[in-house]
């Protein structure tokens, strides 16, 4: 059996394949760049991150496009708060949030497209659906006629709701409850300021939905294999993607749509009023490791709620430090103890829990076992350590938070350690431990080995 995946369009797994040879093509809604991504955000952004390194561990070539929404409602108002183009803000936290995916070690898409820079595609699917008589002209933009598109609810339940009969919407985002017809290009006003473009439509602007649909047929085609995001933008965006793409062109617009569960924090929705609002770079500022905040993001089923909390990220900092510990160990090791068909073992049920729609919790559970196994066994042959180490670096490529520098232990603690060994000699066992005090209050503890004292950080 290969890869099973979640299709929120069947609503049931289902067996992945791509749609044309070895080649997955993949579209992902990127971040509207109108201020800095919060941790619920950047949940979703390491999870897609899984999921493309997983594909590419099981030797798939990837045509993963994500677009930056660099002009909708939301990037407009924060021009105007900070009264700046519309450019200067949005390359300002774009470019903040690349950072923040670079310290995260999220791997950059092949193709990343900004919505500003395809307005003539965006034009020429409007006039396609003007044409066929799913989008009609209003006084202030061009509106998706829900009503007549008969397959509307693709993605979510809309049972006792009377699409397309309460009016039009001219938001980017609104409740579920709302089915209304949406805009799909805003004539210009005076609250877009300077922000318009000269069109057959019109002097304005894209809505919101129409950009995606524009910029992901343009690099992946009609129909292709994944989209993906956030459960947030299951309704209305992937659904008006749908009616719009599907509408247009009259082919099956995606194959699997898959989308990851919010993010709260101890418990409740995240916000500022709250006080539980935060950033990753606020997670930094606490002292908390990127890749420790990425451990937590990733250890979590995707479609499963995560409920963030300070203490399991102190747990996560604890995690990471025993694997780093273990590879450090394993370089050391030359004893006599072999391993056999354990890796080959650990390897196939890794694999095992990841096909089944990336079930990561049950694959680090594999991982984990494996180091309390080899670690109840003792010295390695220095093959078989190897043969280990190789093994925790390969599905690294998946998981990308192994990878460590080893702890240089400095000159004063070391020089300390030289002398609680001396100490130990002369058996002063009292001196011994009052220096193992002294190491440990610089961040640093000694275990003794039968090939003599071994340092770690606390």
């Amino acid at each position: 059996m290969g890869l099973q995946l979640f299709n929120s369009k069947s609503r049931e797994i289902e067996e992945f394949k791509p749609l044309k040879g070895n080649t997955v093509r993949m579209y992902a809604c990127g971040p509207t760049v109108y201020g800095y991504a919060h941790i619920g955000n950047l949940r979703t952004f390491v999870w897609i991150d899984l999921l493309r390194r997983y594909l590419k561990y099981k030797g798939y070539t990837l045509e993963h496009v994500m677009n930056i929404t660099d002009v909708d409602d939301k990037t407009i108002k924060r021009c105007k708060k900070e009264k700046k183009a519309l450019s200067e803000v949005t390359k300002k936290y774009t470019k903040a949030f690349f950072e923040d995916c670079d310290v995260l070690g999220i791997e950059r898409p092949e193709t990343i497209t900004k919505a500003t820079e395809h307005i003539k595609e965006m034009v020429a699917l409007v006039e396609k659906l003007k044409k066929k008589g799913l989008a009609y002209d209003a006084d202030d933009g061009v509106y998706f006629k829900v009503a007549d598109y008969k397959e509307y609810g693709t993605l979510v339940q809309l049972a006792g709701l009377e699409a397309g009969k309460s009016g039009r919407v001219k938001a980017d985002e609104y409740d579920k409850d709302n089915v209304q017809d949406f805009v799909l290009w805003k004539l210009w006003d005076k609250d877009d300021g300077d922000v318009f473009w000269e069109t057959s439509l019109g002097k304005g602007r894209p809505g919101w939905h129409i950009e995606c649909s524009a910029m992901s047929m343009k690099y992946l085609g009609e129909h292709f294999d994944i989209h993906i995001g956030g459960v947030d933008l299951k309704f209305p965006h992937h659904e008006n993607e749908i009616a719009q793409s599907k509408g247009a062109t009259g082919k099956d617009f995606v194959h699997f749509w898959l989308h990851a569960e919010h993010l709260v924090v101890d418990g409740k929705k995240m916000a500022k009023s709250l006080g539980n609002y935060y950033t990753l770079r606020d997670i930094l500022k606490k002292g908390y490791s990127a890749k420790a905040v990425r451990w937590l993001f990733l250890s979590h089923h995707y479609r499963q709620l995560l409920n963030f909390t300070f203490e399991g990220l102190k747990g996560t900092e604890t995690t990471l430090k025993s694997f780093y510990d273990f590879l450090d160990r394993l370089d050391d090791m030359n004893g006599k103890v072999e391993i056999k068909g354990m890796v080959k073992k650990a390897q196939q049920d890794f694999e095992k829990h990841m096909d089944n729609d990336l079930h990561i919790s049950e694959a680090l559970a594999v991982i984990f076992d494996l180091m309390h196994e080899i670690n109840k066994l003792g010295e390695l042959t220095k093959k078989d350590a190897a043969q280990v180490k190789e093994f925790f670096y390969k599905i690294d490529g998946v998981l990308g938070v192994l990878d460590h520098e080893k702890v240089e232990i400095p000159d004063d603690a070391q020089q300390l350690v030289n002398e609680r060994e001396d100490a130990r000699k002369k058996k002063d066992f009292a001196g011994a431990d009052k220096i193992r005090d002294k190491i440990e209050k610089l961040g640093y503890v000694v275990e003794d080995t039968p090939k003599g004292p071994r340092v770690k950080q606390l």
